[in-house]
Formats: structure tokens, C-alpha cells, sequence
């Protein structure tokens, strides 16, 4: 009984921090309570549940990790006997349901709701939505379990295999149906971490002043408010001349990002001496040590999978819990193994917005609709589940993977292991090196005289905070 309240306690605090997220960006609706406000807010409770959940999948292997070394340190201490491998062993294994939950049934169903009118010729109204939305999912759940059956067939097409399709649903068919789930989150983080480790020094550079050198400050400030005092002249001028309308538009998004430049500056200017010169190379330094330390774990898990093959990763029926240490250095590497593991997870969303691809559902604060908010749910439900697999599967920790988590098929096939491991560490490197180089790219094709040929592809974005005031200013 205490195992549930603890778990309710947690899921409590991670369901007001999702909410307090997801209201944050959720677009504004009137007071007028009418059909499509209770199907909206119905449908935010449902994915402030799986923002929940993503929540629990993330912090799973940290809190597992840091239990762990706790109980070694203080085994008889009154206090903590609640931190046993029985609660272990449940989270785990309620993480993994209310994520075959959200995946399946609650994120579908909120979406189909939105989108329900009714049947035709059916009484309008939440009834009808409701009818609507649950013959889509019976229809949907047929055709997974179509295709499901379709592959399972093609790839074990023995007699044996055959009779066991007809009764095997929730012994294979949903198990083997989350494996594929878990194997397309795994090649998803795969592709969105390495982009999001460099990525992040973007973001931080965006987020923090940067030191500068020979930059006067009160002279691009002088540039710009001579710029803003000429747009604003112009639009005066255009409000009273109907020839200059058609422009108008024009000017004010110019002048909005003369503005945006304008508060960066301002920004720059009242920064203190420590936060321009020591907190940003500091940053720096942090998010390059935290990716180095990374590429190594994984070429070092490279060598351990070569050498010997129980270094694949595996489940554990039996939670071992407080008995031994799976760190070497003990408590500084499992605090170190936790940082990566949150720090992995941060880069990926980031390079997850940051590709081309899923930019549409970037969130906007106050103007987000629900259902990007469906797809932004469902999309780091997929990336947060597929996290504990990931670590374990580049040996970012040696913590055996509990529950359903450890039953993926895939993780036992020593090739998809290493070839995971040698994609993420080649991938990581290239994006860190062109990242990096992308600088003195730039540099060498002006100093040519080819930088007006568009020969450069650097993804680095102009910083429009910095005017050309004097030709000799220069940024760290």
C-alpha cells in the first residue's frame, strides 16, 4: 500500500508541473463554456497525463540510479526503508503501462476527439463526439493489429509461429508492438541528439551575453535609434499617402526586428562584467565537457562490445537494489551518469524542434493549438520512453534496464547494438566538428573574397544585435 502512495505522490507532483507546461503555451480561448471547450479541455487533461508520464520515463533510470547508491550508503537507515526494489520494480513497470496507455488509447482518442463532429444525421453533441471518436479507434486498433499480424507473419512464417498468432495478443502482439515502438523512439533520438548536442551552444549563445571585444555599445545603440526614428518617420508618412500603403507592411516588420535588436542591446549593455566574461565561456565549457565525456562513454561501450558480448544490454526480472554498486567511482559517477542521461534528453527535444521537418510543431507561448499540443505530447512521450534504452544501449550507464523496457526483442542483436553505438558516436562527432568549423569556414571564404557566392551552408543564423557601427568590432 505505501508502494502506491509514494507513486501517487510522484505522478501528483509531475501532473501539476505538465499542467503548469502545457497552460503555459496552450493558446487562449474565451470564458464561454460551450461543446468545444469541454472537448479542449478534456483533451489538455489527457495530454497534461502523458507530459506526466514522458516526465516519469525520463527521471525512471536516474531515480532507479540514485536509489541504488543511496541504500549502499545508508542500508539501516529508518527513513528511507520506503526506498526498496519493490517500489523500483513498480515504477518501472507503471511507466511502461501508462505508456502503452498514452501511446495507444488516451493521445488517439484526444485527437480524434478534437476532431469529431458526429456521425451524420446523428444528434449533435458530446455523445455523438464521443461515439464518433471510439468507432476511429476500434477501426484504428484493427488495422495496427492488421499490420502487426501482417509482420509478424512474414518474418516467423513456421506452423508453430502461425497457430501462436491466433491467441498471443497480449503475450505477443502488443509486447512486440511497443519493440517496434521503442526501435523507431531509438533511431528518432538517434537522429535528433547528435543534431541537439550542437544545437545547444546555439540555444546557451542566444540565452546568454557574450563577451565582446572593441564594441561600442553606445554607438550601435545611437545606429539604432536613428534606424527606428526613420522607419517610424516613414510610416507616419505612408499612414497619409495612399501610393506608400502597399509597403507599409514592409516597414513594420522591419521596424519590429529594429526593436528586437534594440532590446538586446539594452540587455547587453546592463549585463555585469562576470555574466558577459566568465558565465558564458563557463556554459561553454560545461556543454562541450558533457559532449566530449559522451562521444567517450560510447566509444569505450564500443571497445566492451567488441571484447565481450554480455556487455549487451539486458532486462532484469529481479531487481538487485542496495546489494552492489554499478558505478565504478560510486556516487561521483552516478551523479555524472544522471547529468548526461537529463543533459542527452534536453539536447534531444532541442534537435527535435531544430529539425526542418518537425518545426511546425514548435510551441509558441499563449498561441499553441491543441492539436500541436497532441503532436508535441506524443512526440516526447516517444523520445522520453525510448531514453532508458538508449543509455543503457551506448553504455552511458550499466543499470539493467527493469520491466517491459528489457523485453525488446532488438536489444538482444549484437549488430543493431554496435551499429547504434558507432552511428551515434560518428553522427555526434561530424555535427560537433561542422559546427565548430562552420566559423572559420566563414572567415576564409571572405578573406577570398567567395563569401557573396552562397558557398557556405553554415546553419550558424546572423546575430542582428550587432550593427556595423565601427569596421573594426569583433565577438568571442
Amino acid at each position: 500500500m505505501a508502494v502506491w502512495g509514494i507513486c501517487f505522490l510522484l505522478f501528483a507532483v509531475l501532473y501539476i508541473v505538465s499542467y503548469c507546461i502545457i497552460t503555459r503555451y496552450k493558446r487562449k480561448s474565451d470564458d464561454h463554456e460551450d461543446e468545444d471547450a469541454i472537448v479542449n479541455r478534456i483533451s489538455m487533461y489527457l495530454c497534461t497525463f502523458t507530459l506526466a508520464v514522458s516526465g516519469g520515463a525520463v527521471l525512471l533510470l536516474p531515480f532507479s540510479i540514485i536509489s541504488n547508491e543511496i541504500l549502499l550508503s545508508l542500508p539501516k537507515n529508518y527513513y528511507i526503508q520506503w526506498l526498496n526494489g519493490s517500489l523500483i520494480h513498480g515504477l518501472w513497470n507503471l511507466v511502461s503501462l501508462f505508456s502503452n496507455l498514452c501511446l495507444f488509447v488516451l493521445m488517439p482518442f484526444a485527437y480524434f476527439f478534437l476532431e469529431s463532429e458526429g456521425f451524420a444525421g446523428s444528434k449533435k453533441g458530446i455523445k455523438a463526439r464521443v461515439l464518433e471518436t471510439f468507432v476511429m479507434l476500434f477501426l484504428l486498433g484493427l488495422l495496427i493489429l492488421g499490420i502487426v499480424w501482417v509482420a509478424s507473419a512474414l518474418i516467423d512464417n513456421d506452423a508453430a509461429s502461425m497457430e501462436s498468432l491466433y491467441a498471443d495478443l497480449w503475450e505477443f502482439y502488443l509486447p512486440y508492438l511497443y519493440s517496434c515502438i521503442s526501435l523507431m523512439g531509438g533511431l528518432l533520438l538517434l537522429m535528433c541528439t547528435p543534431v541537439g548536442l550542437s544545437r545547444m551552444f546555439t540555444v546557451m549563445g542566444q540565452l546568454l551575453v557574450k563577451p565582446t571585444i572593441l564594441e561600442d555599445l553606445d554607438e550601435q545603440m545611437y545606429c539604432i535609434q536613428l534606424q527606428e526614428e526613420a522607419l517610424q518617420h516613414k510610416l507616419n508618412g505612408s499612414a497619409s499617402n495612399s501610393y506608400l500603403r502597399p509597403n507599409s507592411q514592409h516597414l513594420y516588420k522591419e521596424l519590429d526586428s529594429i526593436r528586437t535588436q534594440r532590446t538586446k542591446l539594452e540587455r547587453k549593455k546592463k549585463a555585469s562584467a562576470w555574466e558577459k566574461n566568465l558565465l558564458y565561456p563557463i556554459v561553454m565549457l560545461i556543454l562541450l565537457a558533457g559532449t566530449a565525456i559522451s562521444v567517450f562513454l560510447v566509444a569505450l561501450n564500443i571497445l566492451y562490445l567488441l571484447v565481450d558480448e554480455t556487455a549487451l544490454p539486458k532486462g532484469s526480472a529481479d531487481p538487485d537494489i542496495g546489494n552492489a554498486s554499478l558505478s565504478t567511482f560510486g556516487v561521483v559517477q552516478a551523479v555524472v551518469e544522471i547529468i548526461l542521461m537529463i543533459y542527452l534528453m534536453v539536447s534531444s527535444v532541442v534537435g527535435f524542434y531544430s529539425l526542418r521537418i518537425f518545426k511546425g510543431l514548435t510551441p509558441r507561448k499563449d498561441d499553441t493549438t491543441m492539436t500541436t499540443i497532441i503532436g508535441c505530447c506524443v512526440s516526447i512521450l516517444v523520445l522520453s520512453s525510448a531514453l532508458p534504452v538508449m543509455s543503457r544501449t551506448l553504455g552511458i550507464t550499466r543499470f539493467d534496464l527493469l520491466g517491459d523496457f528489457g523485453r525488446f526483442n532488438w536489444l538482444g542483436n549484437f549488430y543493431i547494438v554496435l551499429s547504434y553505438n558507432l552511428l551515434f558516436a560518428v553522427v555526434t562527432t561530424l555535427c560537433l566538428v561542422r559546427k565548430f568549423t562552420s566559423a572559420v569556414r566563414e572567415e576564409l571564404l571572405k578573406a577570398l573574397g567567395l563569401d557573396k557566392l552562397n558557398l557556405s551552408n553554415s546553419p550558424t543564423e546572423p546575430e542582428p544585435g550587432k550593427i556595423a557601427a565601427n569596421g573594426h568590432q569583433k565577438s568571442l
